[in-house]
């Protein structure tokens, strides 16, 4: 029997049974010794998701492989220049999760700025008893500025057009077609903005992107919004930011070593943070099982990636 499929890395239990019941698959963690040797030289296709971490090293250990299937639109954690240099394919889970990271964008800019889980504390801890909560940050008519015009960065502005926000970006070249404002740095857009919003990839080329200088020009009431990915947030200067009140706020879906979130940034009331769960309803997360499912389907059956992640 030849195991055509390994999964190696956590996948909702329906799409792990789905993948189960149409391929031969292994699970990587766990197989031991010799079983894991001997089948991860047979698997044509590795499944892992948005998080895992998939070296060149660790690609090599599947000498057969001719596909690596991500459940989850970042690919940032898969050295996908490795994988194509030995002829692997790479598919990702675009479009089926915007809406609701876009969702989840305005929800923390709102909770944020409202500062609606920490009104929620006061009354929890009986703060309303002895008066009212302190006056908050207004989100209508303010100005929002997006680092990322992509898809989410798009689902992200057109939601933001309906609280009449006042709209700007940045990003690695000037969208022709855009009717907003487009900014050549983000400290200028920072600087132009009460809401600063992350939704560039993960990785090297963007780690620390946002940091201190940024963070600065953001300003004292500024509210720093990120639904992309930790490491483009440098947080021991956004922690500073926030002890220092350089910056008014932050709404964190996102974390650089998750699923560790520093101490520091816990129980602030201008703070609101949620643990990476953007894409986490229901309905996406099945769409985004299906297209894994019909990615591998197609690959293996001598079909296109339904999704495939552009050469670099």
């Amino acid at each position: 029997m030849t195991y055509s499929v390994m999964k190696a890395a956590m996948l909702p239990d329906a799409l792990t049974r789905r993948l189960g019941e149409n391929f031969q698959m292994a699970d990587y963690a766990l197989l031991t010794g010799q079983d894991r040797q001997v089948l991860s030289q047979q698997a044509r296709v590795l499944v892992v998701n948005g998080e895992s971490t998939v070296t060149e090293d660790f690609i090599a250990r599947f000498p057969a492989l001719e596909l690596i299937a991500v459940f989850g639109v970042g690919y940032d954690g898969v050295d996908v220049a490795a994988a194509q240099r030995r002829g692997i394919r790479v598919s990702n889970t675009p479009d089926v999760l915007t809406d609701d990271v876009a969702d989840m964008a305005m929800g923390l800019m709102l909770a944020a700025s409202r500062q609606i889980v920490g009104a929620q504390r006061f009354i929890e801890q009986g703060g309303w008893d002895d008066g009212g909560y302190p006056w908050t940050k207004k989100v209508s008519g303010g100005r929002l500025g997006i680092v990322g015009m992509g898809r989410i960065g798009h689902a992200i502005a057109k939601r933001a057009a309906a609280f009449d926000m006042v709209i700007a970006y940045h990003d690695y070249r000037r969208q022709p077609d855009s009717r907003w404002q487009y900014f050549d740095a983000i400290a200028e857009l920072a600087a132009a903005s009460d809401y600063l919003m992350v939704c560039v990839n993960g990785g090297e080329k963007t780690r620390s992107l946002i940091n201190a200088p940024i963070m600065a020009a953001l300003g004292s009431e500024g509210i720093l919004i990120n639904i992309a990915r930790g490491t483009v947030v440098d947080e021991a200067d956004l922690i500073q930011a926030l002890d220092s009140g350089a910056i008014g706020g932050a709404g964190l879906d996102v974390f650089s070593n998750e699923p560790h979130v520093p101490a520091a940034l816990f129980n602030r009331p201008n703070v609101v943070i949620t643990p990476h769960m953007s894409s986490a309803t229901h309905a996406t997360r099945k769409a985004m099982s299906d297209l894994v499912f019909d990615n591998v389907a197609a690959y293996l059956a001598g079909r296109p990636l339904l999704s495939p992640v552009a050469p670099y």
